[in-house]
């Protein structure tokens, strides 16, 4: 764990922040470690103890450049592996390790590798309404458990309906070029941080922790933090 510098602006509405642990959650659609470390997290939050913990998601793109509509998976997974074999194996190691952590991976059905701008904004929409981690959850099962494809605007709308979000409300938004901004910021935020992969994390907006790290590395960053503060802060 190595100190990381960030001066993100945190939405104080529904918590007291001055005594919560803020996360910030750095992360793509399209990135299975991510979706390993974020239940990894689940997990240690689920044991953590003593002060609130609260979590942003922060949108990073792994390809910036993607083109909107994707490219296909099979070539895709190709050049990024270096050939059929090679991905065959990256997968299956993948696999084996989101199996122990609840995982359903289903790379065989998984024939998009889409721009993920839009799923992003999705996110920070459902954010602003109490429901941005479940609606993460159900876009990265949505991808690697079912095979849909995140630039499709129909999938975006069933996963936003399914998890609570006014399907009409969603379908204006992705008509629209809301967020997006905010998106393409908080991408130049993570390139300042020096944040050139993930999953990355800002804990307390001064330690990082990068990778699908294990429940345990998040439980000792979390008690390293509770202790550097004043009683009366926890």
């Amino acid at each position: 764990m190595h100190e990381s510098a960030t001066h993100a602006t945190h939405d104080h509405a529904k918590h007291d922040h001055a005594k919560a642990i803020e996360i910030d959650v750095y992360a793509d659609l399209v990135c299975p470690w991510c979706y390993i470390g974020l239940r990894r997290l689940d997990l240690a939050l689920e044991r953590h103890v003593g002060a609130l913990v609260t979590r942003r998601w922060r949108p990073f793109q792994l390809r910036p450049d993607m083109p909107k509509g994707g490219t296909n998976w099979s070539e895709f997974a190709r050049d990024k592996f270096g050939g059929e074999a090679r991905a065959a194996e990256a997968f299956q190691h993948v696999t084996e390790l989101g199996g122990n952590d609840g995982i359903d991976f289903r790379f065989d059905l998984v024939a998009s590798a889409p721009n993920t701008v839009d799923a992003h904004r999705l996110i920070l929409h459902a954010r602003r309404l109490g429901l941005e981690w479940p609606v993460a959850g159900a876009l990265l099962r949505a991808y690697f458990t079912e095979g849909r494809n995140l630039d499709d605007p129909e999938t975006l709308l069933d996963v936003a309906q399914h998890t609570g979000l006014d399907r009409e409300d969603v379908a204006g938004l992705l008509a629209s070029t809301e967020l997006h901004e905010d998106v393409l910021a908080s991408q130049r935020d993570a390139q300042r941080l020096g944040i050139s992969g993930v999953p990355f994390y800002v804990l307390d907006g001064r330690y990082g922790v990068s990778g699908a790290q294990p429940p345990e590395t998040f439980l000792r960053a979390l008690e390293r933090i509770q202790s550097e503060r004043p009683a009366a802060a926890t």
